[in-house]
C-alpha cells in the first residue's frame, strides 16, 4: 500500500489541490519535502494538534523530509481559522518560551536526528520579522485579490459573526502563504499539510508560489479532516479543559484515560488516525469491537498506543498501573508518583496525623469521616458484609473494631479506602 493509499484508508484526506499530480510526484520515488505549521500560542500543544504531527511523521517514516514550522511570527498575529473571537497577542519572549517547549513535544513523534531524513524545526520569524511593512505590501500583498481573500471561509465566518475580524487577523493568510513560498524557494518544500480549516491558507500559498516562481512550479496543499466527537463538538476538550501533551498539564494517566474512554462510535476511526498500527493490526481490533464492544479491546489498544507515542513506555506503564489500582489491583511496589495520579481521581479528605498515632482510630469512624458510610452502624455492616477494603486489601469481616494507625499509611501520608468494587475515598494525612 502506497503512502497516499494508507492516508486515504486512515481517513486522513479531506482535500488536495491536485491529488493526481501529487500521486504522480510521490510515485517518482524521490523524497518530497512537506511541512506543517504550529502556532506557539501556548507552551504546550494539545491532542487536537496530534493530527498534524502524526501526518507529518507518516511522511517522514515513508522516507520524505518533514519540516515543523513554529509560527514565531504568525503566532504574534493569530490565525482566525476556527475562531469566533480574536486571540490575545503574545510577546516575543513568550513565543520563544513556547517554541522551546513545543519542540520537545514534537521530538516524541518526529525524528530530528535521523541519518537520512532528519526532521527540521523552523521559525517563520526568521524570514518574516526582517520585512518592512512597505516591502511586504509590494512583494506579497500585490499578488492577492481582496475579493478572493474575503471569500475565504475563515474570513467570511468571522465577518458574519458579532466580533468581526481585525486587519491583523485578516492579514494572516498572507503571512502563511509567504511561509509556503519561502520554504518552497529555500528548502524545496513542495507540500503543505494542515487541518481542513486551513484550506484557504494552503491554497493562498500555492497561488503565491505560482505567481512568484512560475505557473509550472510544483506545490500542493493537503488537508486532513478536523477531528470531532459524535455530537460534532470539538475533540480534545473535557469538562476540566483541554487534554495537553505536556505531562505537567495533563498527567499520562489522565491522557490514557481520555483515550480509553473514547466513545464506541469513534474508537475505530481514532485507531486509524492516531496510531501507527498497521492495517493488519487494526482490522482485527475493529472486528473484535464490532463483535463485543464491551470488551473494550480497541479502546485499550488506542489508549496504549497514543500514550506510548506521546509520553513513552515508562509513562504508559505508570498510567496502566494507576488504572489497575482503581480496578482493585494490589498496590505492591507502586511508586508514590503513580499513586498521586490515583489520588487525583478519588474524593479526598484530610485527616489529622494524631488520629492515627498510638492506638489509632477505628475503621468504622474513618469510613464515616471519608464519606463511604453514613453512620458507624452502616460502616460496621459494610465491614461484616465483606465489602470494605483498606489499601485495596479486603478487611476481615470479623474485625469490625479494627483500628488503623500510622503503620497503615501509604507513603507515610495516604489511606486508600474502598467500598465494593469501585467506590473509593482517600484520607490525606497532614
Amino acid at each position: 500500500m502506497t503512502l497516499i493509499e494508507d492516508l486515504k484508508w486512515r481517513g486522513l484526506l479531506a482535500d488536495c489541490t491536485d491529488l493526481d499530480g501529487l500521486t504522480q510526484r510521490l510515485a517518482t520515488g524521490h523524497p518530497i519535502t512537506v511541512y506543517c505549521g504550529f502556532d506557539p500560542t501556548g507552551d504546550s500543544l494539545h491532542v487536537g494538534h496530534l493530527m498534524g504531527q502524526l501526518t507529518l511523521a507518516r511522511f517522514q517514516r515513508a522516507g520524505h523530509h518533514a519540516i515543523a514550522l513554529a509560527g514565531g511570527a504568525t503566532g504574534m498575529v493569530g490565525d482566525p481559522s476556527g475562531r469566533s473571537s480574536e486571540r490575545n497577542l503574545l510577546t516575543r519572549e513568550q513565543l520563544d518560551h513556547n517554541i522551546a517547549c513545543i519542540k520537545a513535544q514534537l521530538s516524541r513523534l518526529l525524528d530530528f536526528t535521523a541519518a537520512a531524513n532528519p526532521a527540521r524545526l523552523v521559525d517563520n520569524a526568521d524570514w518574516i520579522a526582517p520585512f518592512s511593512f512597505l516591502e511586504f505590501l509590494r512583494d506579497v500583498g500585490k499578488h492577492f485579490s481582496l475579493n478572493v481573500m474575503l471569500a475565504k471561509d475563515s474570513v467570511r465566518s468571522r465577518m458574519e459573526g458579532d466580533s468581526g475580524i481585525s486587519y491583523t487577523e485578516f492579514s494572516y493568510q498572507l503571512l502563511q502563504a509567504y511561509d509556503f513560498f519561502h520554504l518552497r524557494k529555500s528548502l524545496n518544500c513542495e507540500l503543505q499539510i494542515g487541518g481542513s480549516d486551513q484550506w484557504g491558507n494552503l491554497t493562498a500559498g500555492t497561488d503565491l508560489i505560482r505567481k512568484k516562481l512560475g505557473s509550472d512550479t510544483t506545490a500542493w496543499g493537503w488537508t486532513f479532516p478536523l477531528i470531532t466527537k459524535s455530537d460534532g463538538t470539538k475533540f480534545g476538550k473535557t469538562a476540566s479543559g483541554a487534554v495537553w501533551l505536556d505531562p505537567q498539564k495533563t498527567s499520562p494517566y489522565k491522557f490514557y484515560q481520555f483515550f480509553v474512554n473514547t466513545e464506541d462510535a469513534k474508537v475505530c476511526e481514532y485507531l486509524r488516525k492516531f496510531t501507527f498500527l498497521s492495517r493488519e493490526e487494526i482490522e482485527p481490533l475493529e472486528a473484535a469491537h464490532a463483535a463485543n464492544p464491551g470488551a473494550r479491546e480497541a479502546h485499550k489498544a488506542l489508549a496504549r498506543e497514543v500514550t506510548r507515542l506521546v509520553h513513552g513506555q515508562a509513562a504508559l506503564d505508570a498510567a496502566l498501573k494507576a488504572s489497575q489500582i482503581l480496578f482493585g489491583a494490589e498496590i505492591g511496589d507502586t511508586s508514590e508518583e503513580v499513586f498521586r495520579d490515583v489520588v487525583g481521581e478519588i474524593p479526598t479528605k484530610d485527616l489529622e496525623r494524631a488520629k492515627l498515632e498510638g492506638a489509632g482510630t477505628p475503621l468504622v469512624e474513618l469510613l464515616v469521616h471519608s464519606g463511604l458510610a453514613a453512620s458507624k452502624g452502616q460502616a460496621r455492616k459494610d465491614i461484616e458484609g465483606g465489602g470494605i477494603y483498606v489499601n485495596n486489601v479486603k478487611s476481615d469481616p470479623a474485625a469490625a473494631q479494627r483500628a488503623l494507625t500510622t503503620s497503615d499509611l501509604l507513603f507515610g501520608k495516604y489511606l486508600l479506602l474502598r467500598k465494593g468494587k469501585r467506590t473509593y475515598a482517600v484520607l490525606n494525612v497532614a
